[in-house]
């Protein structure tokens, strides 16, 4: 592990960078005005956060101007988790805050959205024409008899009116649901038919990867299977025509209403999220209007130091989280890069023209394309203007080290790499970006403000600078207010409060080294648990995948019924590679030198692709469940994976073993 004494990190900011900083200005606000530490720098900041969780979100109200259009009785009701009750007698409204900016004569003119299709040639969308837009769509839902409560969906890419189409839906106080269009008609119904949506805005197609994808029969397909549709609202993306009994996009925007903001309680639910789980239907999980709103404006405004002038971009799409979060990136008057089209179209720097086309001042991105770039010899550095870029932050899985240096070393040897990890869960970061703190290889820089994040040991106990269970002892106004048709509670309990009641447990191993930062190993429910040595997956993946020849890896651990214990790494090989004795011979010379010579893998398997969850995760529970034997059927739901033939490979293996 490494010491802050014996080398210098990987970044450090300046001096100016740190007192320019808003979590710095954030600090000396909250010093004077809330008692919080003066000295002492982040960690300080941090300890108070915890300590004194309700005057710290009192002081993020305060700070970022919330409007309570009723005041709050207390910050914080009941602090138990789950349950904790925020803000109570407070009501607000969201999208109120995301369009804030379009009411200032010198802002109401500059973009709040860039849209970049895969031409890269940017569009803007004004301030002032996001809100007239807003304000007519609300106003149409409203005619629609859409009310507080009811669930409004959409089937769209990551296009500007997939966020008119949100913000109007938390203007009139309903609840937005989104899937992307690559996700075929049973996944989006395995999602949307738990919420029983009243409108779904739909497009006819996409363009991915230089095609266009017609889903003019699968939204058919939507509107048959989802009985509780009032109206669709099709969006012409590859220029058809309305199908009959719908609205047109164009119809519905094109009046000129003063949006009507909702005002709704604190708790009040603004959308619904889904787990990429990958057995049973996935987990339909509600967030409130107040609590992401909190949440966002802390994490965007101060971890990510985003305001006016700022250029926000995250290659996502609207099935990840990461689009919800994104979309926020207007609460602090910052403009938002929407990308729609394929991260690796017409090569594999097209994220990287985007940013430099749009002047991207954040760019987030996946630690996996990160890594496509470092083994396509992408030089983003040396062929594009990246001078804007202030950070570049990843998610998805963790950055290996390799990924760190490759960006140091290619983008900007200034350049601040934010790691971050949270959660769909939370829809937002436990751990990652601090503009105040240096970056050390590998590590993420910090749990974040009012995040009460520990590392604990089977029995509950705390530990520093050793691997243990990601865990949140306090609640965070983000949390879950629950799951939607869980009407007791017991599978939101059961997905986070089971192993330690009354604390969040995420189902991540972490270290939390001495000097506060954060390395994540992965899943803890897919450990390598060899001789009583726990590693996480992501260690492997990290080593094995440096080696040119593997695309990508999977690695599995089976408790087996004699007691003893299977470790295959499955392997999907580059073009033009073989496994042979040779590339099997440096694999395992690789884990046994950098990791540890108890998790050399028993087998080493070529396969054809390792299986991902629709937002991109490798899935290894499920493909550990076909090798114990279970049914393709029962291992995994079909509606959230990327490629079910692939998993089909795996079942085989397993029937071979037997």
């Amino acid at each position: 592990m490494t010491s802050a004494a014996n080398h210098a990190p990987l970044w450090q900011p300046d001096p100016d960078r740190i007192a320019a900083a808003r979590i710095t200005r954030f600090q000396a606000w909250a010093a004077e005005h809330h008692g919080a530490p003066a000295e002492g720098g982040y960690q300080a900041l941090h300890r108070w956060s915890v300590e004194e969780l309700e005057t710290f979100w009192q002081a993020v109200a305060e700070w970022f101007e919330i409007r309570f259009s009723t005041p709050y009785a207390q910050v914080l009701g009941d602090r138990s988790m789950p349950g904790a009750q925020w803000f109570p007698g407070a009501t607000l409204n969201y999208a109120e805050h995301a369009l804030r900016t379009a009411q200032d004569p010198a802002r109401a003119h500059d973009p709040a959205l860039l849209h970049v299709d895969e031409t890269h040639e940017p569009t803007p969308i004004s301030w002032s024409e996001l809100r007239r837009q807003v304000g007519a769509l609300a106003a149409e839902l409203r005619a629609l008899g859409v009310r507080p409560g009811d669930r409004v969906s959409g089937y769209l890419p990551n296009i500007p009116q997939a966020v008119t189409a949100f913000l109007a839906t938390a203007a009139v106080g309903a609840v937005w649901t989104s899937c992307a269009p690559d996700f075929g008609a049973r996944s989006v119904l395995d999602r949307f038919q738990q919420v029983e949506p009243v409108v779904l805005f739909t497009v006819d197609g996409y363009r991915y990867g230089g095609k266009e994808h017609d889903r003019t029969g699968t939204v058919a397909e939507l509107r048959r299977e989802l009985p509780t549709l009032r109206a669709v609202v099709h969006i012409p993306l590859l220029g058809t025509e309305a199908p009959e009994g719908t609205l047109d996009w164009s119809a519905v925007t094109a009046g000129d209403t003063e949006p009507v903001f909702e005002q709704v309680p604190f708790d009040h639910p603004l959308w619904v999220l889904y787990s990429s789980g990958t057995t049973g239907l996935p987990k339909a999980i509600v967030q409130s209007q107040g609590g992401i709103l909190l949440e966002h404006f802390k994490q965007i405004g101060l971890h990510c130091d985003l305001g006016p002038g700022d250029r926000f971009f995250w290659y996502t799409s609207t099935g990840w989280m990461m689009w919800n979060f994104l979309v926020s990136g207007l609460l602090t008057g910052t403009t938002v890069v929407l990308y729609d089209g394929s991260p690796g179209y017409p090569d594999t720097g097209a994220q990287w023209r985007v940013a430099e086309r749009t002047g991207a001042t954040l760019f987030g991105t996946s630690a996996a394309y990160v890594m496509a770039c470092a083994k396509a010899d992408v030089h983003p550095g040396r062929d594009f203007d990246l001078s804007r870029v202030k950070c570049v932050a990843t998610t998805g899985s963790p950055l290996p080290p390799d990924g760190f240096r490759w960006l140091h070393d290619e983008v900007a040897d200034d350049l601040w790499i934010a790691s971050v990890s949270g959660g769909t869960d939370v829809c937002s970061c436990f751990a990652g970006a601090v503009p105040t703190l240096p970056v050390e290889i590998g590590e993420l820089q910090a749990a974040c403000l009012g995040t009460d994040l520990r590392s604990w040991d089977p029995e509950g106990k705390p530990v520093v600078g050793e691997v243990g269970e990601l865990v949140v002892t306090n609640p965070m106004p983000s949390m879950p207010i629950r799951f939607w048709n869980d009407p007791d509670g017991s599978r939101y309990r059961d997905s986070y409060f089971e192993m330690y009641p009354g604390v969040w447990r995420h189902g991540d191993w972490i270290t939390i080294t001495d000097r506060g930062s954060v390395i994540i190993h992965g899943r803890s429910d897919s450990t390598l648990n060899r001789q009583g040595v726990r590693m996480g997956s992501a260690d492997i993946y990290e080593v094995v995948e440096r080696l040119p020849e593997i695309r990508e890896s999977l690695v599995i651990g089976l408790e087996e019924p004699d007691g003893g214990y299977w470790m295959p790494l499955f392997v999907h090989l580059a073009e033009g590679a073989a496994l042979d004795d040779g590339l099997r011979a440096r694999i395992k010379q690789s884990i046994r030198e950098n990791l540890s010579p108890r998790h050399v893998p028993d087998d080493i398997i070529e396969v054809p692709g390792v299986p991902h969850t629709l937002t991109g995760k490798r899935i290894e529970v499920p493909v550990k469940r076909l090798l114990q034997g279970t049914p393709l059927a029962k291992a995994v739901n079909p509606g959230s994976v990327d490629n079910l033939e692939l998993l089909a490979f795996y079942e085989a293996i397993a029937r071979n073993r037997t």
